[in-house]
């Protein structure tokens, strides 16, 4: 395993920091910051030889770690921290934007692999299969992804598989979600197509397809209960999905044709995630799946009056958090060699509302810490107030990439400073003065 490199801009800016210069805004990572070193440093005049002898042991201290520290070739000499964190991405508005990747992705993927960093793939979407949805971002960034690496929104769902037999999988292209949810062992998977077949009627503005007709199911839904409903993906037919939906929601047990007289018998409708917005290739976000689970929430009360209880899985659901700590620790054992979790995880996205919204939440209550930062190349922009505040708010998923590595840098250089002594307060305030933004100091730990 390859270890973190100190780049020498970094070495430069920590050199600086340590003699007492003033460091240039344009040497920082991510734009100037202000601290407050603490008592013992803001000695008088007469102490001044004290906190000059100080610094320099710190220096010192920094030349003996590096030093000493197995180099890689090429490259400056390097500290191994790669077994203490990790990272987490999104997907759609942190390297892909429309099927194309962002800016500065295909680098920080690159450096990340470099380094031999550990890292895995959240995103909300869904609507093939994890190895088919690897082939894609593999292709895009140039890179191996593996399926013991990625989590679609409807992953955990595989779960629910033992729990219903009958289903109706709605979403994706073709046949696609049919073949994700007997991928993951459902028995008997439905989809609307195979419900207009049998009764063309039943979308009064839809009709299939050849194609289409060809590849539904032809069965009698007048002796079949569908004990569940599924979103896998975003509907490409609203109308005619929310229709379909709505007869089941108000049918009795689930079976079509029918109407319960307290519209309380319909099966439950489980949705793969709840983003109301994403990031396309358009110049303004498109609605998501979100707005179709509020969409269909809507009608079902106007129609019932009643209220209609949905689930909803994916970002920032701590469900789907906590899947994806077990698929990043059996992940760094199957290719690092690391039997246990990260001390922290870099969860980066675009979204407040799911990808920091979800970090900040499971990060309560994680063993391990959970460290938010919001990207501005996706449904965030600048010039707004995120509704959930991230640790770190950095134009793109490079500087994110970069950010998380120097603050991991900071972290391991003063981990054998004594705690409380001046050379460990000294380079505390050098190490923020380093790797953190406007928004944030570096804590390290005492």
């Amino acid at each position: 395993m390859s270890g973190q490199v100190i780049q020498p801009a970094m070495r430069g800016v920590l050199d600086q920091a340590l003699s007492g210069e003033s460091v240039p805004n344009e040497a920082l990572a991510t734009g100037p910051s202000v601290g407050l070193p603490s008592v013992n440093l803001m000695a008088g005049a007469d102490s001044s030889h004290e906190v000059a002898a100080s610094m320099e042991r710190a220096r010192e201290h920094v030349e003996h770690v590096d030093d000493s520290s197995p180099g890689s070739p090429g490259s400056p000499q390097s500290l191994v921290v790669t077994d203490r964190y990790a990272f987490a991405f999104d997907i759609d508005g942190v390297l892909i934007r429309g099927g194309r990747p962002i800016p500065h992705a295909i680098e920080a993927m690159r450096v990340l692999n470099g380094e031999n960093n550990p890292y895995i793939f959240v995103t909300n979407g869904g609507g093939k299969t994890e190895l088919e949805r690897c082939g894609d971002l593999s292709r895009q960034l140039g890179i191996e992804v593996s399926p013991g690496q990625f989590i679609c929104g409807h992953t955990p769902m595989r779960e629910m598989a033992t729990h219903f037999k009958t289903v109706l999988v709605v979403g994706g292209e073709g046949e696609k979600c049919r073949h994700v949810a007997e991928g993951y062992g459902f028995q008997d998977v439905v989809t609307p197509g195979d419900i207009i077949k049998d009764n063309q009627d039943t979308t009064p503005f839809r009709k299939l397809t050849a194609e289409e007709y060809g590849n539904s199911r032809a069965r009698n839904f007048n002796e079949v209960e569908i004990e569940a409903i599924f979103v896998f993906a975003d509907s490409r037919d609203w109308a005619g999905d929310q229709q379909i939906i709505l007869d089941l929601l108000m049918s009795k047990s689930g079976r079509l044709g029918t109407r319960s007289d307290t519209f309380d018998e319909g099966p439950p409708v489980f949705f793969s995630h709840n983003d109301v917005v994403w990031s396309t290739s358009h110049e303004l976000t498109r609605i998501g799946m979100g707005a179709l689970r509020a969409s269909l929430e809507a009608m079902f009360k106007a129609v019932t009056g009643k209220e209609l209880k949905t689930t909803a899985y994916g970002k920032p659901q701590l469900g789907t958090f906590q899947f994806a700590t077990r698929l990043l620790q059996q992940w760094r054992k199957d290719t690092h060699g690391i039997d246990s979790p990260p001390d922290t995880v870099y969860f980066v996205g675009d979204t407040p509302e799911s990808d920091i919204r979800g970090t900040n939440e499971f990060n309560k209550t994680s063993e391990n810490t959970w460290y938010s930062i919001l990207v501005r190349t996706g449904v965030f922009r600048d010039g707004t107030v995120p509704g959930y505040a991230p640790k770190m708010t950095v134009d793109n998923v490079l500087d994110a990439v970069n950010y998380g590595m120097k603050r991991e840098y900071a972290k391991q250089l003063t981990a054998d400073i004594p705690a409380g002594s001046q050379e460990r307060d000294v380079f505390a305030v050098a190490c923020a003065g380093a790797t953190s933004g406007p928004t944030e100091l570096v804590a390290v730990p005492s």
